[in-house]
């Protein structure tokens, strides 16, 4: 883990953390990324999320996955949950142990270093789960979706990058095995898979479509309520139509997960 600042002046603390990714509002004013090249970012993608969430979030779990320095671990605490950030990156969680003591905050969020597969192995459950601009830098995307889905119990907030347009081709029905022509119509769910960098970035790896988006959160047993913002879905588990991992397809999944699948 790296070691927090030893400066207690905060533009000291924050230069010694540099380089920030969250452009956190510290209580006295002082932000860490003022001049971020998306902007006020996360901010402005707060404000698009925030009213679809409840105000009073007392007595919920949240999970906050890929949590960076916390701008929305913090956000949601301030609600009144009980959060929880994950991140596999330690110059992150150092940065969010850092802004939790300024935030006075500690009695509502832990964070820990994790990836998100490993969440296969915790049996806690989430009332409202974030999984906000990770899924495009995974190797193993519709795992992880699997692997998630299985912790909402409420609302689930996902947010990737995304191939443009918005059409969905209607009739993605069985086909017989020649029978292909339809996956190249306009709107099929699909993912265009980057072998090499995508915005300077090496994990950057799949961007879908929004069908394709929309198809894996229902195969996931997800149902999509509401669109908040530009590549957000907000999603809650649907009964009637349960992921295949929770039925014929559970093997495959707990094997994935190094769990005894043929005891299943």
């Amino acid at each position: 883990m790296i070691k927090p600042p030893k400066s207690e002046n905060l533009p000291d603390a924050i230069a010694q953390l540099a380089p920030w990714f969250h452009n956190l509002h510290l209580p006295n004013g002082t932000q860490t990324a003022p001049n971020h090249f998306l902007g006020d970012f996360p901010s402005f993608k707060w404000q698009q999320l925030a009213p679809h969430l409840p105000e009073n979030l007392d007595g919920w779990r949240v999970l906050d996955i890929g949590c960076n320095a916390g701008f929305y671990s913090f956000e949601l605490a301030r609600r009144g949950a009980i959060v929880t950030g994950i991140d596999h990156d330690v110059h992150y969680l150092a940065q969010a142990q850092w802004a939790l003591k300024q935030f006075d905050l500690a009695d509502r969020v832990e964070f820990k270093p994790m990836q998100v597969y490993d969440l296969a192995h915790i049996e806690e459950t989430f009332d409202l789960v974030l999984f906000m601009g990770v899924f495009y830098h995974l190797r193993y995307p519709l795992l992880a979706l699997d692997i998630v889905a299985q912790k909402v119990k409420r609302l689930l907030v996902f947010q990737t990058l995304s191939l443009p347009g918005e059409d969905i081709f209607q009739d993605t029905g069985d086909r017989q095995i020649n029978d292909r022509e339809a996956l190249n119509q306009l709107g099929w769910p699909k993912m265009a898979f980057i072998e090499h960098h995508f915005a300077g970035d090496p994990t950057n790896w799949w961007i879908p479509n929004h069908a394709g988006i929309e198809a894996m959160l229902r195969s996931s047993g997800l149902q999509v309520i509401g669109y908040p913002g530009h590549e957000i879905y907000l999603c809650q588990p649907d009964a009637s139509n349960p992921a295949c991992v929770m039925s014929w397809n559970q093997k495959e999944l707990l094997a994935a997960t190094g769990k005894p699948w043929h005891l299943a």
